[in-house]
């Protein structure tokens, strides 16, 4: 028997003050295609993942500037970590963590990260974490 059900998709909301600009901002930065547009709530893709920004007014949560605090750590695994980083500083992101190789037990796995204009840090990495290594 043959089943049409599909994987779950997990993706996250990133707290923002305007989705719109942000949706901008996230274009330029990491390449970022606009699925759809409500004014307050944007859906956007990155490399085929979907990723959603909110206005958080009202529905209780808070973005980072609110909260004084990053409120979330956004991990991203791609074939080219350190271009995929340059992009996002050459918009204006703030790395605050090169792109280097960290030993893990199954080998190099080439990461850095940066915080988005939003407040938001991001861990931009290889995919060697995505598939199973024995510990």
């Amino acid at each position: 028997m043959t089943s049409n059900a599909r994987e779950p998709v997990i993706s996250l909301m990133l707290a923002v003050p305007d989705a719109t600009a942000a949706a901008r901002w996230y274009a330029k930065a990491v390449g970022a295609r606009e699925l759809w547009n409500l004014g307050s709530v944007v859906g956007l893709e990155v490399e085929g993942a979907p990723i959603f920004l909110g206005e958080p007014e009202k529905n209780g949560w808070a973005s980072p500037g609110e909260a004084g605090t990053t409120t979330v750590r956004v991990e991203v695994f791609v074939d080219d970590p350190d271009n995929f980083v340059a992009r996002a500083v050459a918009a204006g992101a703030n790395c605050d963590d090169p792109v280097r190789d960290h030993q893990m037990p199954w080998g190099a796995h080439r990461q850095g990260a940066f915080f988005d204009p939003f407040g938001h840090r991001w861990l931009v990495g290889d995919r060697s974490p995505l598939g199973p290594h024995p510990t």
